[in-house]
């Protein structure tokens, strides 16, 4: 078998029963469930949710995005090797340690393979909840340039690059393209303050004002026990994404919860402790990717201007990366998977076949 095999990079074709079309994003692809088998899996496996909640398949790949692309390897090589199972072992390792922790629940019911989660159906937040520690990326390039307000909070002067900032900056964005919001552009993916979100909370669908509070809590609590673990194997939580959402427990109660992924490579910035201390920055994220196609092209301000985005989608597709290229990547993956969690990721050597054998045997979801 080659190490394409290994890889899923098509995760839309899986045979689930469902009468929806699949929802497919970068990285993810969504399968929801009927409402017999929603109710009968409900029933089944004793899911803490409403009896009639509606559930989803959700399956990850191994499919690599940057710069609002997919990019893809010489030999048939269409992901990295490791990638979707290690952002999920991370994930739910973190996700765990909220709930222990007291923070909150997660849209997962069920992980029936290192691929596939089992969720129920959230309300998401229409926010991009982004914490930074540190200052780099767009938000040192827009510093360098003079900007010192970023989502209305004042940066001070004499900030260098990849410094830590003097507190933890929440700094939203929107999340698709909201309409009808005042002082808001229609555009995806706008900075936005904390006074946009409380003069328009419902319109961001929070349930009421008082949730604003709340989604901040969990927010920087989330963030803070993401980086006490991870300083205990002596790597650096930069900066990073949440997204939140509304779901209904089996006692009919509203809450508000986390989704999607958290504190992952794809999700975040992490950095080495040692190399930090040497002045050094050693990328243990998706970020190391985005550089690595800086230097590799000649033209690097295709990927940085979104003006010139038919190029880039041009340059994702005609270019072929090397296979030694995707597995450096894999190799970052997986090595801070294993670090995190303490635990060897073991890969598949077929996983399309070993999900549709586990859905199909063990949850009758596949005819």
């Amino acid at each position: 078998m080659s190490l394409a095999d290994k890889v899923l990079a098509v995760n839309n074709d899986l045979p689930i029963r469902t009468r929806q079309p699949v929802h497919s994003g970068k990285v993810r692809s969504v399968y929801w469930l009927t409402e017999e088998d929603s109710r009968r899996l409900i029933r089944e496996k004793g899911y803490k949710v409403a009896s009639d909640a509606p559930l989803a398949i959700m399956v990850i790949s191994d499919r690599i995005s940057a710069f609002d692309c997919i990019w893809h390897g010489e030999e048939g090589l269409n992901g990295v090797p490791g990638k979707g199972a290690a952002l999920n072992a991370i994930s739910n390792h973190w996700f765990r340690l909220f709930q222990e922790q007291g923070l909150a629940d997660s849209h997962i019911l069920d992980i029936p393979h290192p691929f596939v989660w089992i969720v129920q159906k959230a309300t998401p937040v229409k926010i991009e909840a982004i914490c930074r520690q540190y200052i780099t990326g767009s938000m040192w390039r827009s510093y360098e340039k003079g900007e010192r307000e970023f989502c209305g909070i004042r940066l001070p002067e004499g900030l260098n690059k990849d410094q830590k900032l003097p507190e933890l900056l929440m700094t939203p964005s929107t999340k698709g393209i909201l309409r009808g919001i005042p002082g808001v552009p229609e555009a995806d993916d706008v900075n936005i303050t904390r006074g946009n979100i409380e003069d328009n909370f419902a319109a961001f669908n929070f349930k009421s004002r008082d949730d604003i509070a709340l989604y901040e809590r969990l927010l920087k609590e989330g963030f803070d026990v993401i980086s006490n673990e991870l300083a205990k194997i002596d790597q650096v939580f930069v900066d990073t994404k949440f997204e939140f959402g509304y779901v209904t427990d089996d006692q009919g109660n509203e809450k508000l919860i986390y989704m999607d992924e958290v504190g992952t490579p794809d999700s975040s910035r992490i950095w080495d402790g040692p190399a930090y201390r040497e002045g050094r920055i050693v990328e243990n994220s998706k970020e190391d990717f985005r550089q690595l196609l800086l230097r590799h092209f000649p033209d690097p301000d295709i990927l940085l201007n979104k003006e010139r985005m038919p190029e880039r989608e041009a340059l994702a597709r005609d270019n072929a990366l090397p296979v030694e290229v995707l597995m450096k990547i894999s190799s970052t993956y997986v090595g801070i998977a294993e670090k995190i969690t303490g635990q060897k990721l073991v890969l598949s050597d077929n996983p399309k076949a070993d999900i549709i054998a586990i859905l199909r045997d063990d949850y009758g979801l596949v005819d």
